[in-house]
């Protein structure tokens, strides 16, 4: 199965933790979205889209570059890191406008320190540790198989 993952990582790189763990092993192309604006995507079986987590939302990169360049139809799985708790609703509506199959979604804790948490020294430090990585590649194991 022919893999994209398109990810945002860019506070602590809890994602790109998580993106270059799978990508590791796996036949897996990934697409960095604050570089990347523009990228045809219709050769891909699968495509993930994987953010930190900004005020209950997917990175702003990674929801446009879904709206611009997912293709309809195709499979799509959800990645997501976070300090206080998943959120999917932001990318999950474009991917309705585009009558995608979503395959699965996996999220864990990540370290941070935006906004509030700055003042407390951040929370989930030490995250994504290697329990966390381990489950990440599971779970993307478990969706192409």
């Amino acid at each position: 199965m022919k893999t994209a993952i398109v990810y945002a990582s860019v506070h602590h790189g809890n994602t790109k933790k998580i993106v270059d763990e799978i990508a590791k092993d796996q036949n897996v192309d990934l697409v960095d979205a604050t570089q990347v604006k523009e990228k045809d995507l219709t050769e891909y079986d699968a495509i993930g889209f994987a953010s930190g987590i900004y005020y209950g939302k997917f990175h702003q990169a990674v929801l446009n570059f879904a709206a611009v360049n997912l293709p309809q139809e195709k499979k799509v799985f959800l990645i997501c890191t976070h300090g206080g708790s998943a959120a999917f609703q932001s990318i999950e509506t474009i991917l309705e406008g585009k009558h995608a199959d979503l395959i699965g979604k996996f999220s864990c804790k990540g370290y941070d320190t935006y906004g509030p948490f700055k003042l407390v020294g951040g929370i989930a430090k030490g995250h994504p540790d290697e329990k966390d990585l381990t489950a990440a590649v599971e779970f993307y194991k478990g969706i192409t198989k």
